[in-house]
């Protein structure tokens, strides 16, 4: 997907009218999430309220000593206006603006870190469906995310704007960002891999990359549609990955990599057919890591499961639980001096040869050079990770209004009935038949929940008890039987 100048020159002219009529603005509330910015285009999210973002983050940049910054988008419709826009409000603030274009997020965090800028905003929805879209933003090479979120409001509210006379700077870093991540080595000349980047931004990389690997590729949905035609690009959800398990199985392929809408969450098929999610993925990053930081903290958020803990604590290491969202990992990485974080959504991240940031790229290539290097085939491989009975992740269809209130509700039950439970992040709670856990989505209007435990009998326990208290925290919605 190209945008070619006259239409981001449009954009500009359309946004610069805006900004003329007014010196301060209001943002929706209900964008300004916990990690990034993210709503519905046209609705809550306006091409003004990118411009007023430019002008808010651009003058705390300024307001930190910086004057650099990286501007990337996804392949959604909407994200070359909304990149357009914000630019302008960035450049007014007197900023240098490098304009890395279209690409996947890691593509984006790549550049500030290699090239020393002072910050980066992606335009991106992520995951999320199609007529969403938002901002992932970073100050130096560190997340903006939390309260820092808040003060965009405020700033924005007040006009407290610096001015500039900045420009934006056409820079691209696909080819940097590509040779970046063959920097490991990886031969896969016996290996047959399948990939799917769910026509999300990191298919033109994807392509590129594979070319450059050794071994047979078959490449699905690489062309960059913000449409989605094929599926919606998100890996967490085994609906979306039927494509990929069937082109694995009929080509006979030893695996499968699927990416998300940015390119910064992997999923990942065995030759089986079998899905591996991030915390199961996690388990051979982390032997691979401890043996090379014995005693190490390795961090996963509150949806893994416990055999990843265990088997971190077991081989030497220090387990970490932490709340889930990329930029709350990656803050915790950065005070724990951790060289490995996951998700259980398939954000992973590597600090020990890498930056530190969650790219499934580079998630991809370190797979396949672990793999690489093995005596066993990739399923004998999978096979050594411990089974365990378990849901995916559940959602639960919750208005933004709702879904914490209900949480909270939840929580205030389960202390009532004395239940043994982590709250760091929603509530994860302990039986004698498992754990089971409900949180409030940050990017998306659902609860997420999970359930783990010994025995199918023992899953179907949890679950109920789940449903149980979903009901009691007043959920009026759909809660299908398990």
């Amino acid at each position: 997907m190209k945008i070619d100048l006259l239409d981001k020159r449009r954009g500009s002219i359309r946004t610069l009218a805006y900004a003329e009529q007014s010196q301060t603005h209001h943002f929706d509330p209900e964008i300004l999430r916990e990690s990034d910015i993210r709503g519905i285009v046209g609705e809550d999210l306006k091409v003004e309220d990118a411009y007023f973002i430019g002008r808010s983050f651009g003058s705390i940049v300024r307001l930190c000593g910086g004057d650099t910054i990286a501007v990337g988008y996804d392949g959604r419709l909407s994200s070359p206006e909304l990149a357009t826009a914000l630019m302008q409000g960035l450049k007014q603030c007197g900023l240098r603006v490098h304009d890395i274009g279209l690409g996947p997020s890691p593509m984006l965090y790549y550049a500030v870190h290699a090239y020393t800028l002072h910050g980066g905003i992606m335009v991106t929805g992520s995951h999320n469906p199609g007529n969403y879209n938002g901002f992932k933003m970073m100050l130096g090479n560190k997340s903006f995310f939390g309260s820092d979120i808040q003060k965009l409001k405020k700033i924005a509210a007040k006009g407290e704007f610096l001015n500039g006379d900045g420009r934006i700077i056409d820079h691209p870093v696909q080819a940097d960002y590509i040779s970046r991540l063959l920097q490991e080595k990886v031969d896969l000349s016996n290996l047959r891999i399948a990939w799917d980047p769910g026509n999300g931004a990191a298919g033109e990389v994807t392509r590129k990359l594979s070319r450059k690997l050794k071994g047979e590729h078959i490449l699905i949905n690489c062309d960059i549609d913000g449409t989605f035609p094929a599926h919606h690009p998100d890996p967490t959800v085994p609906e979306n990955l039927k494509q990929l398990i069937d082109v694995v199985v009929t080509k006979k392929c030893d695996l499968g990599i699927a990416f998300d809408g940015d390119g910064d969450r992997i999923g990942v098929v065995d030759g089986a057919g079998r899905i591996l999610w991030g915390d199961q993925l996690m388990q051979l990053f982390a032997r691979e890591v401890l043996e090379a930081a014995p005693g190490a903290s390795i961090i996963a958020d509150v949806k893994a499961s416990q055999s990843l803990f265990d088997m971190i604590e077991d081989a030497g290491g220090n387990p970490v639980m932490w709340k889930t969202g990329h930029s709350l990992i990656k803050s915790k990485m950065v005070e724990t001096n951790a060289p490995l974080a996951g998700e259980m959504s398939g954000h992973l991240f590597f600090a020990d040869r890498y930056y530190g940031f969650d790219d499934a790229l580079y998630a991809a290539i370190r797979l396949l050079s672990l793999i690489a290097r093995q005596t066993k085939t990739p399923k004998m491989l999978f096979d050594t990770i411990p089974c365990t009975i378990n849901t995916p992740e559940l959602r639960f269809d919750c208005a933004e209004t709702e879904k914490r209130r209900i949480v909270d509700q939840v929580r205030n039950r389960l202390k009532k009935a004395g239940a043994k439970m982590n709250c760091i992040d929603g509530v994860r709670v302990e039986t004698t038949n498992g754990w089971w856990l409900l949180r409030a989505s940050n990017t998306q209007a659902v609860l997420v929940a999970r359930c783990e435990s010994h025995s199918k009998s023992g899953l179907e326990k949890l679950y109920a008890e789940l449903s149980h208290y979903l009901r009691l925290g007043n959920y009026t919605g759909n809660i299908p039987v398990n």
